[in-house]
């Protein structure tokens, strides 16, 4: 057994597919399931909502909006509001210097007129001031008016009361919802849209004016529609699918073709691939649509979970599969001793060879030398002509 499908022996009970299913199309390991953070969802028939979209923005709800203004000319003496800064209704915001002749000349104290956030500061300290000019804006955002831009051939499936989804690009969390207050008296020529305007609670003062929304308008509902969340569907136009959890191996997953019909802001309706109770993957399902494989086989699975050997795509094997599969692995073992034979002689060999040289140069230098002994040569004898010549008077 190798080390992998000691790793799938750890991560797989002893389980086995149905005969006729087919094997999964993806299966995984533990860590990697952790690291897609696969998440799954039981397919349920449940109610289906049927929506018309829309875009629009926040707007100031209509009477929750104040200006402050001087009814005397004058010039900026004071001036206490500040952009963005929170008031109540009656807090000191600017006091005017009137142009009266006085010493000093007399002065007006300009209040807040309602409770709110103040918008915008249109006056600085010493400025001339005149009757008809706006001097600060205060809005109250409590709760704010959302304007949908409605096409008009969609026109005709809202009415009032019912309620939307309300998604801005800045908020990550579950949609706001309101119902639709009221309609526009008359319809944008050059969009050809219509207003449809809902009033939405905003207690934090979150939403502000101008704000992009879009807008999803219940305009109906179905009872027992098959339909899974919008990020499960995976696959193009032409060819959608889902990801199903194997009912028996952990961490293994189908890939199911299936046909949609409507769909809106959350979910998408399936009329055929699935299952009531099939557990179909939400989060991590476009990651999973490129795993390939994954990183288990499933024959090394079914090995490893029931110690036996097994098929490639995972099925049980015969006894005639089992017999050539025990005789292939009994050849496979002759050979590697064979191998392992043949590589230890080689190794004797070439040691006896090299001890083999050693020996036959050693034994030409006359053996060892005793402990002390010079290596000085004698000299060699002088020849006999010379030596004559030398006794000779």
């Amino acid at each position: 057994m190798n080390w992998k499908s000691v790793i799938a022996a750890a991560l797989l009970p002893a389980v086995c597919t149905r005969a006729g299913d087919p094997p999964p199309d993806v299966l995984l390991d533990e860590l990697r399931v952790r690291t897609l953070g696969i998440e799954t969802v039981e397919a349920t028939p449940e109610t289906f909502e049927e929506t018309v979209f829309a875009l629009g923005r926040i707007e100031v709800l209509p009477g929750k909006k104040a200006v402050v203004s001087s009814r005397i000319p004058g010039r900026a003496f004071s001036v206490l509001a500040k952009p963005d800064m929170r008031c109540e209704q009656g807090d000191e915001l600017i006091w005017v210097e009137s142009r009266q002749p006085g010493e000093p000349p007399p002065t007006v104290r300009l209040d807040a007129p309602i409770a709110g956030i103040i918008a915008s500061v249109s006056v600085a300290v010493g400025q001339p001031i005149e009757p008809n000019q706006t001097l600060v804006e205060i809005v109250d955002l409590s709760t704010v008016e959302a304007a949908a831009a409605v096409p008009e051939h969609l026109i005709g499936k809202v009415r009032k009361g019912q309620t939307a989804h309300i998604r801005l690009p800045g908020f990550s969390g579950p949609p706001f919802e309101a119902e639709l207050a009221h309609l526009g008296a008359s319809a944008d020529e050059a969009s050809g849209t219509l207003e449809a305007a809902f009033h939405v609670a905003n207690p934090d003062e979150a939403l502000r004016p101008g704000m992009r929304a879009e807008f999803n308008i219940i305009v109906g509902k179905r009872e027992k529609v098959m339909s899974v969340p919008r990020e499960a569907l995976q696959g193009d136009p032409g060819g959608r699918f889902v990801f199903i959890r194997h009912y028996a191996l952990p961490n293994a997953f189908w890939k199911v073709p299936v046909a949609t019909g409507e769909q809106n802001d959350k979910f998408v309706e399936l009329t055929s691939g699935l299952n009531a109770g099939d557990e179909v993957v939400t989060k991590g399902a476009y990651a999973l649509a490129f795993a390939g494989k994954g990183s288990v086989s499933l024959k090394e699975a079914m090995d490893a979970a029931h110690g036996h050997p097994h098929n490639e795509d995972g099925s049980e094997m015969t006894a005639e599969q089992r017999a050539a599969a025990a005789n292939k692995g009994g050849e496979a073992h002759g050979h590697e001793h064979d191998e392992a034979g043949g590589l230890l002689w080689k190794i004797t060999s070439g040691v006896l060879f090299v001890l083999l040289i050693l020996t036959t140069v050693f034994n030409r230098r006359g053996g060892p030398r005793k402990t002390g002994e010079h290596l000085a040569l004698k000299p060699e004898p002088a020849p006999e002509s010379a030596a004559r010549k030398m006794s000779e008077p």
